[in-house]
């Protein structure tokens, strides 16, 4: 009788999480993270280009991530939007590289390194 009644109370709980809509990616919690990754590869890409790189190394991993994720349509734009934000935003401050430029490029290369590993960790498989 006992295990009939902690049967009545958790099946309505259990009913409500089969019966709810699936969380829909960009409701995710890692929508967030991600999104601050790919404004800083963007960040990147423009910076270590100014400071001598000339490479696409920054846009491929963004790529890679869009690849990963392989967002609906609306999704795709965020991110697309999050990469450009973070690339005209050093953009419109640094015509050359300067010291503080490549200060910039240490910090977003931390920044992006411990964000990446933190939400691997906290959401990774």
């Amino acid at each position: 009788m006992i295990m009939i009644r902690r049967l009545l109370l958790i099946l309505p709980a259990a009913l409500a999480l089969t019966l709810a809509p699936p969380l829909r990616a960009a409701d995710s919690p890692i929508e967030n993270q991600l999104l601050r990754i790919s404004e800083i590869l963007g960040a990147l890409h423009y910076l270590r280009n100014l400071c001598g790189e000339e490479s696409t190394e920054w846009r491929d991993r963004m790529n890679s991530l869009l690849e990963a994720e392989n967002p609906d349509e609306s999704r795709r734009v965020k991110f697309v939007a999050s990469f450009n934000s973070g690339y005209r935003s050093f953009e419109e401050t640094y015509a050359t590289c300067t010291s503080s430029a490549v200060e910039a490029i240490n910090r977003y290369t931390r920044d992006g390194e411990a964000l990446a590993r933190d939400t691997a960790t906290r959401f990774g498989n």
